[in-house]
């Protein structure tokens, strides 16, 4: 009753604010554009003198601005001179291209345009998100989804979860993609991922987001791979004022905003404050969530050489999810929707909901997280041609995430509602949801404690960074820029227990806290396992610290003469990685070696302008990059200090042909891409025994002396990226515009490759034994150094599709104008060649044996339709906007992701996600 009530209310406000009529004045309309390259500048303030009336530029660098006849017009845009025009006649004025000046002797915004591309200049692959674009089309989407509309880009929410979204650029996930705020890089230290959750309330106080495509124009030392992701907030640019606003939306969601903004006074002062909370029920079944966000900025411009920033943003908020292993087959949601949901959509089911003792609500896949980011920036125009930006940021990082302990592997993997897309039924209730509250008996039956626990994945970081950027001008054409890239990162990870879950005590098997080890080697304790009782606030599984400390130097240098413009930049840079175990090792060893790699990139390219209206480029480059700390460093990160003897640097080749079409009505960009990524990481672990024998001797199960952790690590990996991009935007009529874009790409495979078992940096020994089940396992370590070759495994890759992203992804809107103030949208999203994910897990791997793939289970393609719309009017006079969203109108099913299954087909697929159908909101924002 309650959806169908909100969704009157949308259609009922919007048809009566169609009817509605604004007093007519002059309306000024113009394009507002950079002088020197014509490029649309993008949020310019355009405001009437001696008024609190004021708008911004739009992505084309478009307004319309109401004023009253024989007032002033002023448009302003930090670092270029001031425009003015006095308007004396009624009726609509179109004032056409207007060309802002740069300033001279203005301080310029280095921080934030050093990383910014600027189109028919840069000649990278660049796509711009303007603030208005998100705020029209957003809606219930998360952050990252607004990307949808860029060519190369593929966004999921992956289970569901409040933020718990992903974003993959040409194929490369979050871990190769650099994500930077104004310039700042925030991928984690240890693994090159982003959790958006974590910035959930960004959106609100975002100038631009600019998506640049493959090598980009990023000046900072450490490289992406797929491309990068600047979000790029207000500062000083924003007009004295500020808004307040309200939304509701489907399953319960709600979000309440305030910002104010005192402008730029006299003295130089500016100050920007926001806050907000967003809390509802979730999509998908018990997913509850609450968040918060909060945003300063206050600049203090001394003069016109010197200016001083301090900006903190955070998104403090807990959410509970459907963990990524909860994914079924497509078998699995079939029996969902036969036996459970009483006629609800089967794909918002959630495997792990469920409820224990006395009805208490329980869940076992929940994440809290602060990571709240604070930088100091300073900008010092040093004199007409050279300047130095300086940012000094940190971030503390605090939170954590549910983690099941259990007895047994089978035991822990009972936590997770499903396995390898079997619906777990070992706890679950006539209606579905699960039986937490036969964990209770099974613990209180159970003779050596809680077979079952339940603890807190405790993962804090602090991270500092300095990011320093000189510019100066030689002569007239070139242009210098070179700097420094420092940062320090500590990574605490702990589980602790929170709840037995009836039980006394629980016993952690794994644990081997203050055992000596001998050569620094958790493995070599084999069978002195100290089995402890444990308590809520006892350790468990691990306790250890990670260390990343990165210094970088980066140079680059441009040249621009008429129509041409080239570059050519480089950088080198040194990754220190070590780790500190509090639980697996003893204090002569608890620290492990230091290891160090050391990184560089080159990269260059031009672009040169045909005519006003064409213009093409071409870049190239290539990259030779650290491993990550925990994905190929340490790869056993958890548990271990061993390192990865086998580590090695990862290299991409990039090259890329471009062509641009600008005109006034329409605009095209045209690009092919090239890259190849090679000695790209690939790993896993698994359980081996370890045999005492002779070699030649039978086989005896009594000399079976141990397990431990084997590690391979697959060498000589290597893939290609290729594929072509259009994007587009068009406005053949006053009131409509249009915009698309088209990609297709081709992922695969560049070759097979081979890998050596190890254990704890030792190799393991080719000769196999057989266990009490028939299976091969290696003899001992120690067979090694008796002159054994290693174990070795190879991998059939030649030529298979990689998985987890569409290749072929395409994009159509169109926006009308209906009447003055009141705009509609439609947009079509398309996503095909979508191939299953995987990656190299214990049952692929085999001892001295051959793994052939194939290509992965290719997802049926899927489209769906957006709509929104938004009507301006006045309120006590004051501007409001009304906004209203309906994404997925026609309730399409599709498949967004899944994992490839033995048979590489649609019934041996697992962890499988179906899309979010119809949802909506409605949204009002006044300004003031």
């Amino acid at each position: 009753m309650r959806r169908h009530l909100i969704h009157f209310l949308l259609v009922a406000i919007l048809t009566v604010c169609s009817t509605v009529t604004a007093f007519a004045q002059t309306t000024v309309k113009g394009q507002v554009v950079d002088a020197e390259n014509g490029e649309p500048l993008i949020g310019a303030a355009v405001t009437v003198a001696g008024t609190s009336q004021g708008s911004v530029t739009d992505l084309d660098g478009k307004f319309s601005q109401k004023i009253g006849r024989n007032e002033t017009l002023n448009i302003k845009y930090l670092g270029y001179k001031e425009f003015k025009k006095k308007i004396n006649v009624a009726g609509t004025v179109d004032l056409g291209v207007i060309r802002l000046e740069p300033d001279a002797v203005a301080l310029g915004d280095v921080t934030i345009t050093s990383s910014v591309a600027v189109a028919r200049k840069t000649p990278v692959a660049v796509s711009t998100i303007s603030p208005t674009f998100i705020e029209e089309k957003l809606g219930t989407q998360e952050f990252p989804e607004i990307l949808k509309s860029t060519p190369g880009i593929y966004a999921t929410k992956q289970g569901g979860g409040y933020g718990d979204s992903k974003v993959i650029v040409r194929g490369f996930k979050t871990e190769n993609v650099a994500m930077m705020i104004n310039g700042v890089p925030m991928n984690d230290m240890e693994w090159g991922g982003v959790y958006w959750s974590n910035w959930a309330g960004l959106s609100d106080v975002t100038r631009s987001m600019q998506v640049q495509r493959g090598l980009g124009a990023s000046k900072v030392a450490a490289p992406s791979v797929g491309g990068s992701i600047n979000v790029i907030t207000k500062t000083v640019d924003v007009n004295k004022g500020g808004s307040v606003s309200y939304a509701l939306g489907n399953d319960g969601m709600n979000k309440i905003l305030v910002n104010v903004s005192t402008g730029l006074s006299k003295s130089g002062w500016a100050l920007t404050l926001m806050g907000g909370k967003t809390w509802g029920n979730g999509y998908v079944q018990g997913t509850e969530y609450e968040g918060y966000n909060w945003f300063i900025n206050v600049t203090k411009r001394f003069n016109e050489n010197h200016q001083l920033s301090f900006t903190g943003f955070g998104a403090p908020q807990w959410h509970n999810q459907r963990n990524s292993k909860d994914g079924l087959s497509i078998e699995g949601w079939q029996k969902i929707a036969k036996n459970y949901m009483n006629g609800k959509s089967p794909y918002k089911y959630n495997p792990s909901y469920g409820f224990g003792i006395d009805g208490q609500r329980k869940v076992s896949a929940y994440n809290v997280y602060n990571k709240p980011q604070l930088s100091l920036n300073h900008l010092w125009q040093i004199n007409q041609k050279s300047s130095l930006s300086t940012a000094l940021y940190a971030s503390i990082g605090r939170g954590y995430g549910y983690a099941g302990q259990g007895s047994t592997t089978a035991d822990r993997n009972n936590w997770y509602g499903s396995n390898r897309g079997v619906l777990n039924m070992t706890f679950r209730n006539v209606d579905g949801t699960y039986a937490y509250d036969q964990i209770y008996d099974l613990n209180a039956n159970s003779e050596i404690g809680s077979v079952m626990a339940m603890s807190q994945s405790k993962n804090y970081h602090n991270w500092y960074g300095l990011l320093s950027t000189y510019t100066t001008k030689f002569g007239e054409n070139f242009d210098f820029y070179g700097g420094i890239d420092f940062r320090y990162y500590k990574g605490t990870h702990t589980n602790e227990l929170v709840d037995l879950y009836g039980g006394k005590y629980y016993v952690d098997s794994s644990s081997r806290k203050n055992v000596s080890v001998e050569n620094n080697s958790a493995a070599a304790a084999g069978s002195a396992y100290v089995n402890q009782k444990l308590g809520v606030g006892d350790v468990v599984y691990r306790d250890y610290d990670g260390y990343v400390v990165s210094e970088g130097i980066f140079a680059q240098g441009e040249y621009n003469l008429d129509k041409l413009s080239a570059f050519v930049a480089g950088s080198i840079s040194n990754n220190g990685y070590w780790r500190y175990d509090r639980f697996y090792y003893d204090a002569a060893h608890a620290k492990s070696d230091v290891v160090n790699f050391m990184g560089w990139t080159a990269k260059g390219g031009l672009n040169y302008n045909l005519t006003e209206q064409h213009n093409v480029y071409g870049n190239i480059g290539f990259i030779s990059r650290a491993p990550f700390f925990s994905s190929g460093v340490f790869l056993n990160k958890e548990t271990s200090n061993a390192l990865n003897p086998d580590a090695v640097n990862e290299k991409i080749f990039s090259a890329e042909l471009g062509y641009g079409f600008r005109s006034k009505y329409f605009s095209a960009n045209l690009n092919i891409y090239h890259t190849k990524w090679m000695d790209k990481t690939m790993a896993k672990s698994t359980d081996i025994s370890f045999y005492d024998g002779n070699i030649n001797e039978e086989y005896d199960p009594s000399k079976n002396v141990s397990n431990a952790r084997a590690v391979i690590n697959m060498q000589g990996v290597n893939s290609i990226h290729q594929g072509i991009e259009l994007d587009f935007t068009a406005q053949p009529l006053r009131w409509l515009s249009i915009n698309g874009m088209f990609s297709y790409g081709n992922w695969y495979w560049a070759n097979d490759a081979e890998g050596q078992f190890t254990v704890d940096g030792q190799f393991i020994a080719s000769t196999t034994i057989k266990d009490a089940d028939g299976k091969d396992q290696p003899v001992t370590v120690d067979a090694y150094k008796n002159g054994l070759n290693p174990s070795t495994m190879k991998l059939k890759l030649k030529d298979v599709k990689e998985g987890g992203s569409a290749q072929l992804t395409a994009y159509l809107g169109a926006n009308v104008e209906i009447t003055k103030g009141l705009r509609m949208g439609l947009d079509w999203t398309l996503a095909a060649r979508n191939y299953a994910d995987w990656s190299l897990s214990s049952s692929d791997i085999a001892l001295d044996g051959t793994k052939v793939f194939e290509t992965p289970w290719r997802i049926p393609t899927y489209s769906y339709f957006d709509l929104n719309a938004s009507y301006s009017f006045k309120v006590g006079g004051v501007g409001a906007v009304l906004y209203g969203n309906i994404n997925n109108i026609f309730n399409q099913e599709y498949i967004a992701e899944a994992t490839d299954g033995d048979k590489h087909d649609w019934q041996t697929a697992y962890g499988v996600f179906y899309g979010f159908g119809r949802t909506f909101s409605v949204r009002l924002k006044i300004n003031f």
